[in-house]
């Protein structure tokens, strides 16, 4: 029987967008609709609501947009978000609820969410001390308090904090676009692969087992330490177990696929 395909939703700020890259298939978005597509063996509808400059408040717009064009809800969503509502000063308690009703209203309709919370502001070139710091604690801070509101609202957290730090403070050229502050398609591609096992998991799709492997750093812990040791560790994913605990895991990233892989039952082995 022909299986439907898989439908991706893409919502938050000029990172989900993929600003500062130049071709459509270099962005976030695309990246993880392909690889999503060679993980399952199956066609992926992508629909991208994300909107350059977007704080938190926008997200009920972008909900509302996904939700409203009539074919029903994805079957899971990606939201990157954070980024503008730390260089806007919105305060942290609204930019989580904010985002913890997007999470809720799309679990509600039946997406699995995956979000990928407020990179490590610390790493962009153009700002110096002490503002670096402030920056980056700032951007940590709302990171881990947005994890909490995550798992709380039903979806599943990867940290794209720091995890871009080291590699854009080593190489800041080559990770960052012609703006210095928006990621090259390299900076994008290193985030979708870290995004890329926990988008699979949400589907069932991902070969690793659920359970953690504390030899990798992986345990339960409660909610609140497991969200705070993800901020500071960049492609930490932090999923709902029984509360008040969490399920902190370092997935094995894989090398994204091609757009068009040769051998679609290769990937992800």
């Amino acid at each position: 029987t022909d299986r439907p395909p898989l439908r991706l939703g893409f919502l938050g700020d000029s990172t989900a967008a993929g600003q500062g890259v130049h071709r459509a298939s270099q962005t976030p978005g695309a990246l993880l609709a392909s690889g999503l597509a060679a993980v399952s063996e199956l066609p992926v509808d992508f629909r991208n609501v994300a909107l350059p400059g977007a704080q938190s408040d926008d997200l009920p717009r972008q909900v509302e947009l996904l939700l409203a064009d009539g074919s029903g809800a994805p079957d899971v969503c990606v939201i990157m978000i954070g980024a503008n509502d730390v260089t806007h000063r919105m305060p942290p308690a609204q930019s989580v609820r904010h985002l913890s009703e997007a999470v809720r209203r799309l679990h509600t309709a039946g997406c699995a969410v995956v979000v990928g919370t407020c990179p490590d502001l610390g790493t962009i070139e153009p700002v110096y001390q002490p503002l670096r710091w402030v920056a980056r604690r700032l951007s940590r801070q709302l990171a881990a308090a947005q994890t909490i509101g995550v798992i709380e609202s039903g979806g599943r957290t990867v940290s794209l904090g720091d995890l871009l730090g080291p590699e854009f403070e080593a190489r800041p050229r080559e990770l960052f676009g012609p703006d210095n502050y928006h990621p090259s398609a390299e900076g994008y591609a290193t985030a979708a692969m870290a995004v890329l096992p926990t988008l699979c998991a949400a589907l069932g799709l991902w070969p690793e087992e659920e359970r953690p492997e504390p030899a990798r750093g992986e345990g339960l812990l409660p909610v609140e330490q497991a969200a705070a040791e993800a901020a500071s560790e960049g492609g930490t994913e932090v999923t709902a177990s029984r509360a008040p605990w969490a399920l902190l895991k370092h997935r094995r990233r894989r090398q994204l696929p091609s757009a068009e892989p040769t051998d679609p039952s290769s990937i992800g082995r």
